[in-house]
């Protein structure tokens, strides 16, 4: 079965209908909003078998990964939920009025408004996470937007059943059924119409950067533009230090070949770069990774568009100057198969050669050798932003080398030490994002609950009558939430 693109008609009727729900729904209490996610995901919980089911047949995911998956959709739906009930997603500012005559001043109040209804691209490789329930979904509805998400193509029918769950938890809720739509459409023309349509107010998207970039720029050339938080991928560059490198040699092969080869290399925290500086912990390091990618099997990617891009983006790669191929890149008779791939270049070389600076997503890596700890230091300033940097360290490394640690923490949004970047924990003080153009805005997280606050702006409140106030600003303080009131942290009424 097919799914036709929304049409037009089709695209204006929705938005309409999310505007509509969008006035009821932005009025209804943390609370209420908690309920409908918890509702969500118990609903997605009874239907786990059918949907992990039908999502390994739609991207040849294997079960225990999108077991795990699920799991985490389920959690990051409770998580956000009772952010919302215990007043932990936002901040909330109170500044009382003075009244000496010689300096009066009003009292001041700031709370956050929901943005309006919001469109969702889900990600090719998170059937659930990151897609039709996944994290923009479950903000936005905490948020207290209406969402109108659009299936990602590869896995059209999973999407669809997701979304019955959702719509199914609405009803539940007795909530304004069109707080959450769904359409399909594989044309960037249905994307753009969404996009463009004046009653859409933001956009959540998880991707490529073509893609992304592009609603970004449909977005910003709107009459009035809006926020596009985009997250589009990295290299996210693995630095070895001397003094960890040669203590955990063996070890850090095993971490990184597992992490490069995890799910095909399909993660937009896959380590893609490598980079040690030159000595014979190095190259015994090289020839163990080599050794350990070698021997892992080929694994089924997600579907012919992105195999395609892999082989496409492996050749060009492998085609640049001063490029050793320790395991070239071998064709499979399967179209989706892919097998591990791993080069060697100079920093020199790295450094002059935009190319290479590329994400390639899939089981690739390359590892760059750094005459002396200064190259190492130019390839992390040369770096467009990233994801995640990683540093295999020991303290000593960390001190000696702290030069490095400054320079990464200027173009990454996670630094890592000793571990890999694939797996990002859902909380809050993760931080999924980072500077252009590894995301479209920095200053917010697609994981964790303060992925809420993207959808939601500032308002201030002067000198209003309490009983006017929405709750969390209120005297009393009903909701029981910690507020900074004249400057101090606290959950006390206001005498």
């Amino acid at each position: 079965m097919s799914f036709p693109d929304a049409t037009s008609a089709e695209i204006e009727q929705a938005a309409q209908r999310a505007w509509q729900a969008f006035l009821a729904y932005r009025k209804t209490s943390w609370k209420q909003r908690a309920d409908l996610l918890y509702q969500i995901a118990e609903t997605l919980r009874a239907r786990e078998a059918e949907l992990v089911a039908l999502a390994m047949k739609e991207t040849h995911l294997p079960e225990l990964r999108l077991k795990n998956e699920f799991a985490r959709t389920l959690f990051q739906l409770q998580q956000y939920g009772k952010a919302l009930e215990t007043g932990i997603w936002a901040e909330f500012r109170i500044d009382t009025a003075v009244h000496d005559p010689a300096s009066a001043q009003p009292d001041v109040r700031k709370s956050y408004v929901p943005l309006g209804p919001v469109a969702v691209f889900g990600a090719s490789n998170f059937p659930f996470a990151f897609s039709t329930a996944g994290g923009d979904t479950a903000s936005a509805l905490a948020a207290g937007c209406s969402v109108i998400v659009k299936a990602h193509p590869a896995h059209p029918h999973t999407s669809t059943q997701v979304a019955a769950c959702i719509q199914q938890a609405i009803q539940q809720s007795s909530l304004p059924e069109n707080v959450f739509q769904h359409i399909h459409g594989t044309s960037p023309a249905v994307s753009e119409m969404l996009v463009k349509h004046p009653l859409i107010k933001a956009v959540g998207f998880t991707g490529s950067y073509v893609a992304g970039k592009a609603l970004f720029d449909i977005a910003r050339q709107r009459k009035q533009p809006i926020p596009v938080f985009a997250e589009m991928g990295s290299v996210n560059p693995v630095f070895l230090l001397p003094e960890k490198l040669s203590r955990d040699t063996a070890t850090l092969a095993d971490m990184l070949a597992g992490s490069i080869t995890l799910s095909a290399g399909q993660f937009c925290t896959k380590p893609g770069l490598i980079l040690g500086i030159k000595s014979e912990a190095l190259q015994h390091f090289t020839s163990l990774l080599t050794e350990k990618l070698k021997h892992i099997q080929a694994q089924h990617m997600l579907h012919e568009g992105i195999a395609h891009a892999f082989r496409e983006k492996v050749q060009l790669a492998r085609h640049q100057q001063q490029i050793l191929e320790l395991i070239p890149f071998s064709s499979s008779t399967h179209t989706l198969e892919a097998k591990p791939v791993l080069s060697l270049t100079s920093a020199s070389a790295f450094i002059d050669n935009p190319v290479l600076h590329e994400e390639v997503f899939g089981p690739y890596a390359l590892i760059v050798t750094c005459e002396i700890f200064e190259e190492m230091l130019e390839v992390a300033d040369r770096l467009e932003a990233q994801l995640t940097c990683t540093l295999m360290a020991t303290e000593n490394d960390l001190q000696q080398y702290r030069r490095l640690i400054d320079a990464l923490t200027l173009i990454c949004g996670r630094m890592i030490w000793n571990g890999v970047p694939t797996g990002v924990r859902v909380c809050m003080a993760m931080h999924h994002g980072s500077p252009f153009p590894a995301t479209t805005d920095s200053h917010f997280t697609s994981v964790g609950a303060d992925a809420i606050k993207r959808f939601v702006r500032p308002v201030c409140f002067q000198n209003f009558p309490d009983p006017f106030l929405p709750p969390e600003l209120q005297n009393e303080n009903p909701l029981q939430i910690w507020r900074t009131i004249n400057h101090q942290l606290t959950s006390s009424k206001i005498e």
